[in-house]
């Protein structure tokens, strides 16, 4: 014993020695397991300012389960799109990576993200468990991950929960409403979300398609029977409402009462749903022409829901309408970050028609194609920026696609038009002729026979159709009128800025 040293009991010095063997060893055990799993303190996660989440696997072993993990990896980027200091890529740019064997890096590196969301849902009873793990893309590094066992019924909150806890991983900057927006605890029927959840898969995928928006309108009015509280179902069914009209599957003015009959009660449940706001922007466009009313509107969907893709795609159009360029390409911008299939291609392409730039209308008709080459919209906007800039016989070309692709419907009028363009004229005239004929067998627009009219030269019978478009409130007449060339003829006439100043628009 050294001078100084206190006495040791025998045998303890042995066993302080294996205490300190044993705590050595669990270090290194701890950090080996570090090392494998990646996982490090909360203290040590970097910064992380873009995030994608994969679509959950569905491991209930059941098919007819699918639709579940579906909905829940929409909804969970829908909570994340609330925060405003993180970027989130939406559904349609992630559901291809379904079942991918893609590596994370380099599905980061094609969607332009520095982390991913990963995670599973099943399941059983009354009861469900979500699975989510968090890796830093780049270096395929684990951040965070957590398993969560909840009642059915407490769905939203563990979604919120979710996406909380994600926030937090990436060190978000949340306000304090974002974080009151992700601790809701609103109790909801099992029964009633899973109508929502088909409800709004029907409308977030096929959106275009009648068949389908009517299928989604009965999920959200099951949903709303089974839970006459679910704010979220009150929402999707105002929407569905909104795109039946755009579809021609419902008339115009039904829709209108029915979405303006629908929505308060969302916003009155939950006056944070960012797509309530969204839908009465543009209800406020559309539909009763308020200009004000409808840019509140979307940049409140925006402020509640930051990297909700939608309310971004509609306020482009609405910017480009009202002839905010410089706002309108900022949001193009943003949709590009956040969203590139064919919803946010079809707007992109829209935003430009409605600027009037015929160049950036060519190339983002030719990008939207890579996306579907059959898609007739965007041969009709390729044909018009091709007619514009002088190349006629593209234009042809385009709209002859547009008509065979569209079953005959859409992108007559502008052939003819193009064909009086390149001295055509008699065939260009036979069209419009033809077109006149068969208005008087079938249900046409008000706004088509004016454009018919217009190319025939017969500019006041243009002007009674115009008319009858604006009595009428007609879908798309002020973004028609502010942009489309087959109504150039008529601009110079003061009846045509007369009509403009009372929609409440300039030429």
């Amino acid at each position: 014993m050294r001078p100084g040293e206190a006495p040791v009991a025998p045998g303890l010095g042995k066993h302080r020695a294996l205490v300190a063997t044993f705590l050595v060893l669990l270090v290194i055990a701890f950090a080996f397991w570090l090392a494998r799993t990646g996982t490090h303190p909360t203290s040590a996660a970097p910064r992380l300012n873009s995030i994608a989440v994969l679509p959950l696997s569905n491991l209930s072993g059941d098919p007819s389960e699918e639709f579940f993990a579906d909905g829940m990896t929409d909804q969970l980027i829908t909570d994340l799109a609330k925060v405003g200091s993180l970027r989130v890529v939406s559904r349609t740019s992630t559901i291809r990576y379904k079942g991918t064997k893609k590596g994370l890096p380099e599905i980061a590196r094609e969607l332009n993200v520095d982390a991913v969301v990963e995670g599973s849902v099943i399941r059983s009873g009354p009861r469900m468990r979500v699975t989510a793990q968090l890796l830093q893309a780049a270096t395929d590094r684990h951040l965070w991950a957590e398993t969560y066992d909840r009642d059915l019924g407490d769905v939203l909150k563990l979604q919120g929960e979710v996406a909380g806890a994600i926030a937090q991983q990436v060190r978000a900057q949340l306000t304090p409403q974002q974080q009151a927006q992700l601790r809701r605890a609103d109790v909801v029927n099992p029964a009633a979300y899973d109508s929502y959840l088909k409800g709004r898969l029907y409308l977030t995928t096929e959106f275009t398609k009648p068949a389908s928006l009517k299928k989604a309108q009965q999920d959200f009015e099951e949903s709303i029977q089974k839970d006459p509280n679910f704010a979220l179902a009150y929402a999707g069914l105002a929407d569905t409402y909104v795109y039946l009209a755009f579809a021609g599957a419902l008339p115009r003015d039904q829709a209108y009462r029915s979405a303006k009959g629908t929505l308060p009660k969302a916003v009155a449940l939950d006056d944070s749903i960012g797509e309530a706001h969204d839908t009465l922007g543009l209800l406020s466009s559309e539909f009763d022409w308020d200009w004000d009313t409808a840019d509140r509107e979307f940049s409140r969907a925006i402020a509640l829901a930051p990297s909700y893709s939608c309310a971004h795609e509609d306020r482009a159009i609405f910017l480009a309408l009202t002839g905010r360029r410089a706002e309108a390409v900022a949001e193009i911008t943003k949709i590009d970050q956040l969203d590139y299939g064919f919803s946010a291609a079809g707007t992109v392409s829209g935003t430009y028609y409605q600027l009037r730039d015929y160049p950036a209308l060519i190339e983002a008709s030719k990008r939207g194609l890579l996306l579907d080459p059959k898609d007739w919209m965007q041969h009709y906007f390729l044909g018009v920026g091709y007619e514009a800039t002088g190349k006629l016989q593209e234009a042809i070309s385009e709209y002859q696609k547009a008509i065979e692709m569209s079953g005959g419907s859409q992108g007559v009028v502008q052939l003819a038009h193009a064909y009086s363009a390149v001295g055509r004229k008699t065939e260009a005239e036979r069209i419009l002729r033809d077109l006149q004929r068969k208005s008087k067998e079938t249900s046409t627009s008000p706004y088509t026979m004016a454009t018919i009219y217009a190319g025939l030269g017969e500019n006041d019978r243009a002007f009674e159709f115009l008319e009858r478009a604006y009595s009428q409130k007609s879908l798309g007449l002020p973004s028609s009128l502010s942009s489309d060339f087959l109504l150039d003829s008529l601009r110079p006439d003061p009846r045509f800025q007369n009509l403009l100043g009372r929609i409440g628009l300039k030429n």
